[in-house]
């Protein structure tokens, strides 16, 4: 044996040669050599199908030749196809024309003492199949070859107890599975898909061909369904679709690269636009419906799109989410994109069709030297050919149709869509965005959010996810800069200098002094003294640190630990007791008080006095 292989590559191999596959396939997908592949298919006995020969030669050794005799042994010979003159009585009498075909599928199931074709015609005769079958199983890749003492070596089937088989020999092996075929249909699943559940779920044992060609003609067996026909009113509806475009010589590389082909067609005229380009993205789409609107001279009122990533960013026949760049744009112009249904495109047959029309017509088989070059020659060709033609379903000339339709076109807007990029971006901890390398503030409580964001040369807006509302709206501003507005700084925020001094000079006169002479003669290094002079406030109240300053200002020493110093070892003033307050009433006030109140008393008891004392009762 040439080489050896690993327990896991030999059963890989033993696997793809009982699914039916040629050497040259498993030496594609496992990387073993065919020579090698065959010499473990042939030990375990698993049929070896030749390169090249599929549907006309049978998996067995070409040593063996099987002949139709009743009741006898099937004699082996060097070639499977029966020669005239051959001296085995098993063919006399039996001419060139007579003979029977070399079959590739051969039924052992053998009569009890006729020939296996006698008394039957040649027209009523098997069609050769694909694959040996006795009764119900296949013959081993290599078959019995037994040594007969009447004749030659002869070919005998592995179990000939086996029962007869449960089809009829002509009947195709997929027919006991043509329910799971026709489910697996009835979910779009194609042949290859079926047959490899077939194999997986059911043990099916035939190949692929056979599951394909039963496919086939069940789906040719059915009857086409009939399309519903999409009629709109002039200005309603346009249709759009890319396809493949003619080859362009790349400027770059100058290599003829592929290009690709935008179609808008109208609904009511079939009247369309087809621009030429070399790549694509959501600005390009977004700017080749506009090109379609200003060249048309108007826009429809609905369009009609397919689910690509340019216009449809999440598919959904209920509710799609759109591009948000090309819903805009379209709503610039007053109209409401409408995409298909996943895998219909039949809702756009008109755009598809004119997608064909021009892959077909004008630019089969051409290549360009220039981009400009291959649209000059399309618009040529649309005005010349395509507008004068007579449609081939409304029957009238395509021109003359769009003249009747464009004055229902929706009037195009005074200034060109604003164009912009989007994205998303997070709010950082500084509660700013980053947009080229630029920095602007979003509102409060988007700290660690996603917000949406659109920026062209002059602005830069900020969207909320959820509802689309503008939070904020800001001039571009310089690469590492920021844009604030000032509702949205943060409370707690460093003061700047001159809001310091400002502060300090707020606080008292001295102290305003000695805090800007501090800042004077330290620069940035007296912005923590400053901060510290004013701190003294809340511990000595304002009235000592104003005495403190002058002190300070009197020696000239502008230090800070001088003022706390001094406020340190300065000793309390004694409690006195004050003459005159606001809070103290004059001694006159607290006189006549008193002497109104005694009024009242000796009132009251004269009154108690004057009433007549109450004898007793008679």
């Amino acid at each position: 044996m040439a080489n050896v292989l690993n327990d896991e590559k030999k059963q890989q191999v033993l696997a793809l040669g009982r699914l039916g596959w040629s050497l040259r396939r498993i030496q594609q997908a496992t990387g073993v050599r065919r020579e090698t592949a065959s010499i473990y298919l042939k030990a375990a006995g698993i049929a070896v199908r030749p390169a090249g020969a599929w549907g006309q030669r049978s998996a067995l050794p070409v040593s063996a030749q099987v002949t139709p005799e009743s009741g006898a042994a099937l004699p082996v010979t060097g070639d499977l196809t029966p020669e005239t003159g051959n001296s085995d009585p098993g063919l006399e009498g039996v001419t060139d024309s007579t003979a029977a075909k070399p079959a590739n599928e051969v039924i052992t199931d053998f009569g009890a003492g006729k020939p296996a074709w006698e008394g039957i015609p040649d027209a009523e005769k098997p069609k050769p199949a694909d694959e040996v079958i006795t009764h119900s199983e296949r013959f081993p890749a290599v078959p019995e070859v037994l040594a007969n003492a009447e004749g030659p070596a002869t070919l005998r089937p592995e179990n000939e107890s086996t029962p007869r088989p449960t089809r009829c020999p002509t009947a195709s092996a997929c027919e006991p599975y043509r329910e799971l075929i026709e489910l697996g249909l009835g979910q779009g699943r194609n042949a290859m898909a079926i047959w490899q559940d077939l194999v997986v779920d059911s043990g099916f044992t035939s190949g692929y061909q056979s599951v394909r060609r039963f496919v086939r003609k069940f789906q040719g067996s059915q009857a086409p369904e009939a399309r519903a026909i999409i009629l709109t009113s002039p200005g309603e509806e346009g249709q759009v679709d890319y396809g493949t475009g003619p080859m362009v010589r790349d400027p770059a590389s100058s290599k003829y690269r592929r290009t690709r082909l935008f179609v808008f067609t109208l609904g009511y005229s079939r009247k369309s636009v087809r621009f030429l380009v070399s790549r694509s993205s959501s600005r390009i789409w977004a700017e080749l419906h506009e090109k379609a609107f200003r060249r048309l001279g108007g826009a429809t009122r609905v369009v009609v799109l397919d689910n690509l990533k340019e216009g449809v960013l999440v598919p959904d026949i209920y509710d799609p989410a759109l591009n948000p760049l090309y819903r805009d744009v379209l709503a610039h112009y007053g109209a409401l994109a409408l995409p298909c249904r996943i895998q219909d495109p039949d809702r756009k047959g008109k755009v598809e069709s004119g997608v064909g029309h021009a892959q077909k017509t004008p630019l089969k088989g051409l290549r360009f030297e220039s981009l400009e070059e291959g649209q000059r020659y399309l618009d040529r060709w649309e005005s010349h050919w395509a507008d004068t033609r007579i449609h081939g379903t409304t029957k009238r000339q395509v021109a003359a149709m769009f003249a009747e339709e464009k004055p229902a076109l929706l009037p195009l807007p005074l200034e060109p869509f604003r164009y912009y990029q989007y994205g998303q971006r997070t709010v950082h901890l500084d509660g700013c965005v980053e947009v080229e390398a630029a920095y602007y503030g979003a509102p409060p409580g988007w700290i660690g959010r996603v917000l949406n964001v659109q920026w062209d040369d002059l602005w830069v807006r900020l969207l909320d996810p959820q509802t689309g509302q503008l939070l904020r709206e800001h001039l571009r501003q310089q690469r590492g800069r920021y844009r604030i507005q000032p509702e949205d700084y943060p409370k707690r925020i460093p003061l700047g200098t001159s809001q310091l001094l400002a502060r300090a000079r707020r606080a008292g006169t001295q102290i305003g002094v000695l805090c800007q002479e501090i800042h004077q003669r330290q620069g940035e290094l007296g912005v923590r003294r400053i901060l510290g002079v004013l701190a003294l406030a809340k511990k000595f109240g304002l009235a000592a640190l104003e005495d403190a300053c002058a002190a300070a200002l009197d020696l000239g020493v502008y230090e800070y630990r001088f003022v706390r110093r001094y406020l340190e070892r300065r000793p309390q003033a004694p409690l006195t007791l004050q003459q005159v307050d606001p809070l103290i009433r004059e001694l006159v006030q607290y006189r006549d008080l008193i002497q109104q109140r005694w009024q009242e008393q000796e009132r009251q008891a004269s009154l108690f006095e004057a009433l007549p004392e109450e004898g007793p009762p008679s």
